[in-house]
């Protein structure tokens, strides 16, 4: 009896502590869930809001793409556009105060109409003489010049040819596995291709060949109001480019429409160097004589320099003169580039027709519509208003034999 209650009592007391034990075990389990939770289930963050957060923070790390165009843009205005203080166009007449009685009308009035109201000069010269035939805006062309641009590149051209440098088919590395000729560096102005030539052969005969051919020294015969513009002694620092920048853009250099004028000239005419002559009476149109400073022996390199010059106006940066004329053939040299808020256009050419020559050098100063392409336009709007006008027709020629003109060897 007493056993049986002593084991009822030990069943009871198991059982009891049974009970307490899964009622503990259950208060930590409660006590575990909530600690894991640190918000209510509905301040949870939803697969949504995960990606919005996500991204945020992407946008605020990476720039978008249109904020990337956005800067790229201002950077390259910031860079690249340059602001200009001077004028393209001028609202006077710039022909005022022009001594025209010794000019060829018909000249003269192509070239004033082709100019129109744009800020330059127009100069045209017969090659096989030195005759000036028409001088639009003199004081600009008889001034002491501007930088010579890409046209100091006939000069370089030139060098390069009388030194063995280069042949017309001479490919010239450029960099990696990019090469070029004459020809096409000639077309397109190529500056990467002066400026190795210009490194190759030194500043001092760089400097040599330009003064033979008449760069540093006045150009036109006992013209008082001619300035002389100028050549540097010695190469331009390092800092502004070196020989290369001469040699490209001319950097350091001043030279005069007259000055460009005669060397075209010269090229025009197989090598002969004239002293421009600008007659200012009729009398002086009658008793003409041509006066030649010096011959240059390029009579061997012109063809090598021809077809780079031909190729400026069929494909490369002049071919804006075939916008007004396509008749006869046209040979020239662009030149663009600017200083100190004035941008300068040029465009030197000769028409090599059946019954002579004429040599053109056009000159622009300006703003942003100043440049090259616009110079050859104006050149190719005077050869049209020429041929509108039967200019290009067969008449006496001046003589080119040398022992019919006087010679002059002392610089004027």
């Amino acid at each position: 009896m007493i056993a049986a209650k002593g084991s009822a009592l030990r069943s009871f007391v198991a059982t009891l502590f049974a009970l307490l034990l899964l009622g503990a075990l259950a208060t930590a389990a409660s006590v575990n869930t909530r600690s894991l939770t640190s918000k209510p289930k509905s301040q949870r963050p939803t697969e949504t809001q995960h990606a919005k957060k996500r991204m945020n923070r992407l946008a605020r790390t990476r720039p978008t793409r249109g904020a990337h165009v956005v800067r790229t843009s201002v950077h390259r205005r910031r860079r690249y556009y340059e602001r200009f203080t001077a004028s393209s166009f001028v609202t006077s007449d710039v022909t005022e105060g022009d001594v025209t009685t010794g000019e060829d009308p018909i000249v003269r009035q192509a070239a004033i109409d082709a100019l129109g109201n744009m800020n330059g000069t127009v100069l045209a010269i017969e090659p096989t003489s030195g005759r000036v035939l028409a001088m639009v805006n003199q004081k600009l062309a008889l001034s002491s010049g501007a930088q010579p641009c890409s046209t100091i590149k006939l000069s370089v051209a030139l060098a390069a040819l009388s030194e063995g440098v280069i042949t017309k088919e001479t490919e010239v590395r450029l960099g990696g596995r990019y090469r070029m000729n004459l020809t096409n560096a000639l077309a397109r102005s190529n500056n990467a291709y002066f400026e190795a030539l210009g490194r190759q052969l030194g500043f001092e005969k760089v400097s040599y060949y330009a003064h033979q051919f008449g760069l540093g020294e006045l150009a036109g015969y006992n013209i008082s109001a001619e300035q002389v513009g100028t050549y540097p002694d010695e190469v331009i620092p390092a800092k502004l480019g070196g020989v290369g920048k001469m040699c490209s853009f001319g950097e350091g250099i001043s030279m005069t429409p007259m000055q460009l004028g005669a060397l075209v000239s010269a090229i025009s005419n197989g090598g002969t160097l004239y002293y421009l002559q600008h007659p200012t009476t009729a009398d002086e149109v009658a008793n003409f004589q041509p006066r030649v400073k010096r011959h240059l022996d390029i009579s061997d390199l012109i063809p090598e320099i021809s077809d780079g010059m031909a190729g400026a106006v069929n494909f490369g940066t002049a071919r804006s003169v075939r916008l007004n004329f396509n008749e006869e053939e046209i040979l020239g040299k662009t030149g663009t580039c600017s200083r100190a808020g004035t941008r300068f256009g040029w465009f030197a050419s000769y028409a090599n027709t059946d019954v002579g020559r004429i040599v053109t050098v056009v000159f622009l100063q300006g703003g942003r519509p100043t440049f090259g392409p616009k110079a050859a336009e104006i050149a190719g709007r005077m050869y049209r208003n020429l041929y509108d006008h039967n200019f290009f027709v067969s008449r006496p020629l001046l003589p080119t034999n040398t022992a019919d003109v006087k010679t002059d060897s002392a610089n004027q």
